[in-house]
């Protein structure tokens, strides 16, 4: 595991690698997969002007704006889960976005570890609350956020 005080390290796993994701093929990637995760909604995410979010990538969730994506890939490199940190204005508030683990993802804890390296992060960013926002029928999700992370602090 990476050293926790370094926001920027890889973190990895055995079967999977997560790391910031900077590059215009990483924007590429995560544009990929946020679409894949707004698929597996069943829902319009108009109403959160997601198209734009695409095409503003890393937009809200850049690190100058106080964000941060991160991106998981396989051993083999394959990119196979994402999730996003965004501000959520100057009340040391913040918000855990788009945590999706694709279909080769699944099974290999990469869920849990996703969402313990962007709260690590947020603490790095010294936010004190995260905001968590899903969906009755994401169950996988709700499972994890009741066991692991809700009413913890920061």
């Amino acid at each position: 595991m990476a050293d926790a005080s370094d926001p920027t390290a890889a973190q990895t796993g055995t079967q999977f690698n997560i790391s910031p994701a900077r590059s215009e093929q990483d924007m590429r990637i995560v544009t990929s997969l946020f679409t894949f995760y707004a698929a597996s909604l069943n829902i319009d995410l108009s109403f959160q002007s997601f198209q734009a979010e695409l095409e503003s990538l890393p937009g809200k969730y850049a690190p100058q704006n106080g964000g941060e994506i991160l991106l998981a890939r396989s051993s083999s490199g394959e990119p196979i889960g994402c999730v996003a940190l965004r501000s959520l204005g100057p009340e040391a508030c913040c918000e855990m976005k788009r945590l999706y683990v694709a279909p080769a993802g699944r099974g290999l804890g990469l869920g849990k570890a996703l969402a313990t390296a962007i709260i690590d992060l947020a603490r790095e960013f010294k936010y004190r609350t995260m905001k968590l926002d899903t969906l009755p029928t994401m169950t996988a999700a709700l499972a994890l956020y009741r066991t692991r992370f809700l009413a913890k602090e920061l």
